[in-house]
């Protein structure tokens, strides 16, 4: 790994991943978590200010990527939830089957190499009646930001992380074993190939 990927990767991602639109677009998500909290891709922790202490016991949050940490940690300590960090892949916390109440997902699933697997694994650990929340950047409906996204993927995902533009998420849902209960989509403030984003739950 890299200096880019090291030093400067993680805070140009905690920046892009934290402008206001983006931020806003997670405070719809996450305090809809409770219980036993699975937050896949944690990062840097953006997520962690909107959770709720009165109704999540604790967050389990992976993320193989250990150099974001330092910021996660830093997020974690002025909450009032006990939060546990892992840096690993999702298939190697080797958590028991239906062990938590919600899982959170947030511009995540753009960047995971096998992204179907990465959803039955979360399907695997999520108790019967458990959500998947999620937030996902991904492929427009626009036949012109569609071939934009075509394009710009190659030249993005390395400069980003391994960021695709153009999952179709609702697809991957369905194909990780996971029906969509609601689902809202639209684009977010910035460069059309990039903002595109479905947000909503699944079961």
């Amino acid at each position: 790994m890299g200096l880019y990927s090291r030093h400067i990767l993680p805070h140009l991602i905690d920046f892009a991943c934290g402008m206001g639109a983006v931020m806003k677009a997670r405070s719809k998500i996450v305090p809809q978590a409770h219980g036993r909290v699975l937050e896949i891709g944690i990062g840097s922790g953006l997520n962690l200010e909107f959770y709720d202490p009165a109704k999540v016991s604790r967050i389990v949050g992976v993320d193989p990527a250990a150099e974001m940490q330092t910021l996660a940690r830093e997020r974690a300590a002025r909450i009032a939830i006990a939060v546990e960090m892992i840096p690993l892949e999702l298939g190697q916390i080797q958590a028991a089957a239906a062990s938590f109440d919600s899982i959170v997902c947030t511009f995540t699933l753009c960047t995971i190499p096998d992204a179907v697997a990465a959803l039955q694994e979360m399907r695997r650990v999520l108790k019967p009646g458990g959500r998947l929340l999620f937030c996902e950047h991904g492929l427009a409906p626009d036949l012109p930001v569609v071939r934009w996204q075509n394009r710009l993927t190659p030249l993005w995902k390395p400069l980003a992380g391994g960021c695709h533009l153009n999952r179709d998420i609702p697809a991957l849902l369905s194909a990780g074993g996971f029906h969509i209960g609601e689902l809202d989509t639209r684009y977010l403030k910035g460069p059309k190939p990039m903002t595109y984003v479905y947000s909503g739950w699944a079961d």
